[in-house]
């Protein structure tokens, strides 16, 4: 598991997908994550991290003509890799120490996962297919690219990413409630994601690996609130 591990960050550095710091973080976070659900909570960590490479490297030429590319040749700091796998890292921790906690933790896990998605996706990609942008509060028209800017396409893109992660989450665990909790947890908290950009993170209140860390939280407790409920 670690010289895997090793080669994920090796791959990570050489690639220019994180940064140092962000490297050596994102191989911590993946050690917790491990040791709490195992190998099916290290492969959706590298679900999501290709996935959300794979996002935001498209037509990464557009974004950039536009305005709209990640900053730092695209590379993840150490502050973006703790706001979407901080969560999942603490849980699989919790899951570590309370294994009674443990199929809990790895569905909240697998939310948060879902919602880090959902959210990479429908901005990456929701900036590059979207027709007509809204302001989440009001669905009045808005500037592409800003806090709490959305449009149909990128949401039904994010949908779909979620759905991705509840695949992978279920070829694990079995087929059942879970794959439509996770939509759930997906939506929820890319949701979460655009009305705290719309408006804390718009007035500075809030930093955007801030509002991050919140959408990855919503995800994962829709994710147990669902299993609750069912």
């Amino acid at each position: 598991m670690v010289l895997l591990l090793g080669a994920g960050m090796a791959y990570a550095a050489r690639a220019g997908k994180l940064t140092t710091a962000g490297v050596w973080l994102g191989g911590a976070l993946g050690l917790a994550i491990y040791w709490g659900a195992g190998w099916a909570g290290l492969g959706l960590l590298a679900l999501f991290f290709a996935l959300g490479s794979a996002a935001s490297s498209w037509r990464v030429a557009d974004k950039r003509r536009l305005g709209l590319a990640e900053e730092n040749k695209g590379r993840r700091t150490a502050g973006q890799v703790l706001a979407n796998a901080g969560v999942a890292a603490a849980l699989g921790l919790l899951s570590a120490g309370f294994p009674t906690f443990a199929p809990l933790g790895g569905l909240m896990l697998a939310g948060s996962f879902a919602a880090a998605t959902a959210d990479t996706l429908a901005s990456e990609l929701g900036n590059v297919y979207g027709r007509r942008y809204y302001n989440i509060l009001t669905f009045r028209p808005d500037v592409r690219g800003e806090n709490g800017v959305v449009s149909a396409e990128g949401t039904l893109l994010g949908l779909a990413g979620s759905a991705v992660v509840a695949a992978a989450y279920c070829l694990g665990h079995g087929w059942g409630p879970a794959f439509g909790w996770l939509l759930v947890a997906g939506t929820v908290g890319n949701v979460v994601d655009s009305v705290l950009g719309a408006t804390l993170e718009r007035r500075g209140v809030l930093s955007n690996n801030a509002v991050n860390l919140l959408n990855t939280l919503a995800g994962a407790l829709a994710a147990a609130g669902c299993s609750g409920l069912g």
